[in-house]
């Protein structure tokens, strides 16, 4: 695990605090390391309406590229379980969309799993599937 990794998980696990889960009670919170340095944080904000939640990680992703990131470098996702969990199918095609290569979820008691985004997501429908 790299020093990116210990300050993306730890920014992961402060913007776990301000999740608004009243519906699952169950509190995420990803990081994304911008080309440019910066960290960008993002926690899941759920709905009555289910459909319309936005996942922690794509919350994160999309505070990056609202402040202008065009590359993104790795994303870590914090969430309490027995094990890391990793992100859902939503969020992993959001990650391809952005080809962010370096994934690193963790749990609360400080396991850690890498992945690349080629083991999260084989076969990934992308930009090359439509775009000639």
């Amino acid at each position: 695990m790299t020093e990116n990794d210990k300050k993306l998980i730890a920014e992961a696990k402060r913007v776990r605090e301000f999740a608004y889960c009243p519906y699952s009670k169950f509190a995420v919170g990803a990081a994304v390391l911008g080309a440019s340095g910066e960290i960008y944080g993002g926690c899941n904000i759920e709905n009555a309406s289910f459909s319309v939640t936005n996942c922690a990680e794509r919350t994160a992703i999309y505070n990056a590229v609202s402040a202008g990131e065009e590359d993104i470098l790795a994303i870590a996702v914090v969430a309490e379980g027995p094990e890391p969990v990793p992100p859902c199918g939503a969020c992993r095609q959001v990650i391809e969309e952005f080809r962010i290569p370096h994934i690193v979820m963790a749990n609360l008691a400080d396991e850690v799993k890498e992945m690349t985004l080629g083991e999260l997501l084989p076969g990934a429908f992308s930009a090359e599937n439509i775009i000639e």
